[in-house]
């Protein structure tokens, strides 16, 4: 597939096109789901999982998931269902997209840290579920520096995964598949689309907008190295719905979401040319954009 580079007039353009208007727009790649507030969203999103676990179980079919170690304010509503209607989750495999890793490409301690991503779930998922519901903890899986392989093989023996739940970052990322950058080597969509479970080093600005949002802008704060899962496990979903209620930092990234051709530029793009059903949920404020009212310079 020939490499597509996004230019700024497509970008502009985009952005510029009033929030009302966007449902009726010809060649949106995704479906859209707009909510009043994140509140709304993440209700909504919570109901959903819950909703399609209870569907697979009166089925007798497993559910399989990828899950993001955030947003995590879904997770509320589907633990709270969970426990008050006694929704089995023994069926269900989770794969988790990503773990943090120090300079030197090792793991962190697995602690309710930021810095911890499987602490952190262990702490706002998988403590809150009653343990007689609760997912088994072989079919809890991190990827792992020890096994790198071993997500990629598991979900190919499973047949790949049911939906991805995926959180979006402002510059496209997806688990911490970020825009490639490095100019010694190239990478074309279908490539980037079978990769593999990896070693990455963060981007830059995904290091400041972490650091911007938790810490104060304190960089030094974020681990700079992570291992994620690839695309390959992630573009084998039936499904993917993305999970994006942040406000003014996700305004433009849906809009390209909604509107681009598959570019490595912003690899959420990647999704709709490999996966069925594409859904972006997200609120008013952010699919709003301020590109798309009258703005002055002062």
């Amino acid at each position: 597939m020939k490499t597509y580079r996004l230019s700024k007039e497509e970008i502009f353009q985009w952005c510029s096109i009033p929030k009302e208007e966007l449902a009726c727009k010809e060649g949106l790649k995704v479906k859209l789901n707009v909510y009043e507030d994140k509140g709304a969203l993440m209700e909504k999103l919570g109901n959903m999982m819950a909703d399609e676990v209870i569907e697979h179980n009166q089925k007798g079919i497993p559910t399989k998931w990828v899950l993001p170690a955030g947003p995590t304010d879904e997770y509320d509503i589907f633990v709270r269902r969970v426990n008050e209607e006694r929704i089995s989750l023994k069926n269900l495999w989770i794969f988790h997209m990503d773990e943090f890793l120090d300079w030197e490409g090792r793991p962190l301690p697995v602690a309710d840290t930021y810095e911890s991503l499987e602490g952190t779930m262990n702490a706002c998922f998988y403590g809150r579920i009653d343990e007689e519901l609760n997912v088994p903890k072989e079919q809890r899986i991190w990827p792992r520096i020890d096994n790198i392989d071993y997500a990629d093989n598991l979900c190919e023996e499973l047949g790949g995964v049911d939906t991805v739940w995926a959180g979006v970052g402002a510059t496209g990322l997806v688990a911490f598949n970020e825009a490639p950058r490095n100019y010694c080597y190239r990478l074309t969509v279908d490539e980037y689309a079978q990769g593999k479970t990896r070693i990455v080093e963060l981007n830059d600005d995904s290091m400041v907008a972490m650091a911007h949002r938790s810490f104060g802008c304190c960089l030094d704060r974020i681990p700079p190295k992570a291992i994620t899962l690839g695309f390959k496990v992630m573009l084998s979903a039936k499904r993917c719905v993305y999970m994006v209620g942040t406000g003014p930092w996700k305004q433009t990234v849906c809009r390209i979401i909604l509107f681009s051709e598959p570019t490595l530029e912003y690899p959420v793009t990647l999704f709709p040319k490999y996966v069925p059903e594409v859904i972006l949920c997200t609120t008013e404020e952010t699919i709003d954009h301020p590109m798309a009212h009258e703005t002055k310079g002062w």
